[in-house]
C-alpha cells in the first residue's frame, strides 16, 4: 500500500508540473497569437472550449470533457459517502459522551484555526489598505457582473434541517443537510441497538462500494485529470485579467501559502505535541489534489484515504471529522473573502478601520461555513459579505466582477487550505481520544 501511495503521489506531482508548464505555454501562445486569431480559436475549439456554454455547441473541448467527467465521477458519490461514513462512524462510537467529546473537540479546533486564519487575513488586509496598495484604477473594460442578490448567512441554520429527505439527497450543494441527516440516523440506530443490525450492514456495504469506486477513479484517472484541469485553467485566463489586480492575487496567494505551510504545522505541534513534518509530507498530495480540482468535496475521498492509511487516524474519527469539516471548516475561503472584501472596499473608495475589518472577519467566518464545497463557490458567496457591508457602488461591483474573472487560481489554493485543515483537525481529535496510530503517523 505504501508503494502504491508513493507512486500515486509521484504521478500527481508530475501531472502538476506538466499542467503548469503547458498552461503557461498556452498563455504565451494566446498572448502571442491573439485571442481572436484563427490559430488560437482552433486550439480553444479543439481543447478548452466549454461545450455547455453559448458558442460551444459545435466545439470538441476535449480537455473540458475529460475534466468534467472526472469531477462528475467524484461528485457522483459525495452524498452517499458523506451520509454512510458519518452514520457508520456514529454507530461505531456508541458511547454518547465520547461522541459529544469528539464533536466539541472537532468544532473547537475548527473555530480556533478559523480565528487564527482570520487574524492573519485581517492583518494583511489592514496593512495593504493603510499602504494604499489597493488604491488602484480598475479599467472599465471589464464586464460588469451584477452578482447574486445578497442573503442572510444565517439562513444556513434553517437549510441545515431539510423539509424533504429526497431533496437533501439530490443536491451536492446541500451537504450540511446530509450531515444533519447522517448524525440523526446514526443516533437513532444507536438507540435501537440490535434491532438495527441489518441497516448497519446495508450502510457498510454501500460505503464499501463507494470507497472501491473512488479508489479506482483516483488511482487510474487522477493524474490525467490534474494535468487537464490545470492546463485548461491557465489557458482560459489571459494576462490582461491579471494586470489590474496583481497585488490582490499576490497578497492573497502569499497569505494562503503562509497559513498552509506554517499555520497548520504550528497548530498540530502545539495541540498534539507531534512532529508536523510527517503531516506536511503526507498531506502534500491531498493539497495538490485539492488545488487541481478546486473542490473540497471532490478531494474528500483521497483526504480520507490519506488521513486513515498514512497519518494513522482511526477510521471512525476521520469518517466523522472530514465530512463535517468539508462543510464547516473553510479557513482558506475565509482568508480569501477578507482580503477580497478589503480589496473591493479600498478600490471603491470606502473608508476602512479596525472595526470594519473585524466585521468583515465575522461575516467571512459565518459565510464561509455555509459555502458549498464546490469550485468557485467562495467568490459567489463573497457577494453576500459585500452586500451585507453595503459595498455595492458601481466601482465595487466592477471590482467584484474582476475578482470573479481572476479568482480561479486563488480558489484552487483556497481549496488546498480547506482540505488540509480538515485532516489536521482529524489528527488532533484522534490524538486526544487515543485513537491515533503514532507509528503509522511517524512512518
Amino acid at each position: 500500500m505504501k508503494k502504491n501511495t508513493n507512486t500515486l503521489a509521484i504521478k500527481m506531482s508530475i501531472a502538476l508540473v506538466l499542467g503548469i508548464l503547458v498552461g503557461f505555454l498556452c498563455i504565451f501562445l494566446r498572448e502571442r497569437l491573439g485571442v481572436n486569431s484563427p490559430t488560437w480559436k482552433f486550439i480553444n475549439f479543439l481543447l478548452f472550449q466549454d461545450i455547455s456554454a453559448k458558442g460551444g455547441e459545435k466545439a470538441l473541448g476535449l480537455f473540458y470533457i475529460v475534466g468534467q467527467l472526472f469531477i462528475n465521477s467524484l461528485q457522483l458519490v459525495i452524498i452517499p459517502m458523506v451520509y454512510t461514513s458519518i452514520t457508520l462512524a456514529i454507530c461505531h462510537i456508541s458511547d454518547t459522551r465520547k461522541l459529544g467529546r469528539i464533536s466539541y473537540k472537532t468544532l473547537g479546533f475548527f473555530l480556533v484555526s478559523s480565528m487564527f486564519a482570520l487574524i492573519l487575513a485581517g492583518i494583511v488586509g489592514m496593512a495593504l489598505n493603510l499602504s494604499g496598495a489597493f488604491n488602484i484604477h480598475i479599467e472599465s473594460g471589464v464586464n460588469v457582473v451584477a452578482g447574486k442578490t445578497g442573503s442572510n448567512p444565517l439562513l444556513m441554520l434553517i437549510q441545515m434541517v431539510p423539509n424533504n429527505i429526497f431533496a437533501a439527497f439530490s443536491q451536492n450543494g446541500g451537504v450540511l443537510a446530509t450531515v444533519f441527516l447522517a448524525v440523526s440516523t446514526g443516533l437513532c440506530i444507536n438507540s435501537l441497538g440490535e434491532n438495527s443490525k441489518y441497516i448497519k450492514g446495508f450502510l457498510q456495504e454501500i460505503n464499501d462500494i463507494v470507497i472501491k469506486f473512488l479508489t479506482f477513479v483516483i488511482n487510474v484517472f487522477g493524474p490525467i485529470a490534474i494535468f487537464v484541469l490545470l492546463t485548461r485553467t491557465f489557458a482560459a485566463y489571459g494576462v490582461e485579467h491579471l494586470k489590474p489586480a496583481l497585488i490582490y492575487v499576490v497578497s492573497t496567494t502569499i497569505t494562503l501559502f503562509l497559513f498552509l505551510i506554517f499555520g497548520y504545522s504550528i497548530l498540530i505541534a502545539v495541540s498534539t505535541k507531534l512532529n508536523p513534518l510527517p503531516f506536511v509530507k503526507k498531506a502534500a498530495k491531498v493539497a495538490l489534489f485539492g488545488f487541481s480540482t478546486s473542490s473540497s468535496a471532490a478531494t474528500l475521498p483521497l483526504n480520507k484515504k490519506t488521513t486513515v492509511e498514512e497519518l494513522g487516524v482511526n477510521s471512525d474519527i476521520a469518517s466523522f471529522v472530514l465530512p463535517l469539516g468539508m462543510t464547516t471548516n473553510m479557513n482558506g475561503t475565509a482568508i480569501m473573502q477578507v482580503i477580497a472584501s478589503v480589496f473591493v472596499a479600498s478600490t471603491a473608495g470606502y473608508n476602512l478601520g479596525l472595526s470594519n475589518i473585524f466585521i468583515i472577519g465575522i461575516l467571512a467566518l459565518i459565510a464561509s461555513v455555509g459555502t458549498p464545497a464546490a469550485p468557485g463557490a467562495g467568490a459567489i458567496v463573497l457577494f453576500t459579505i459585500l452586500s451585507g457591508l453595503g459595498y455595492v457602488n458601481d466601482t465595487a461591483i466592477l471590482t467584484y466582477s474582476l475578482i470573479l474573472a481572476i479568482n480561479r487560481p486563488i480558489e484552487m489554493l483556497v481549496t488546498s487550505l480547506n482540505v488540509i485543515g480538515d485532516s489536521a483537525a482529524s489528527i488532533y481529535v484522534a490524538k486526544s481520544e487515543h485513537m491515533l496510530d503514532e507509528d503509522v503517523y511517524n512512518k
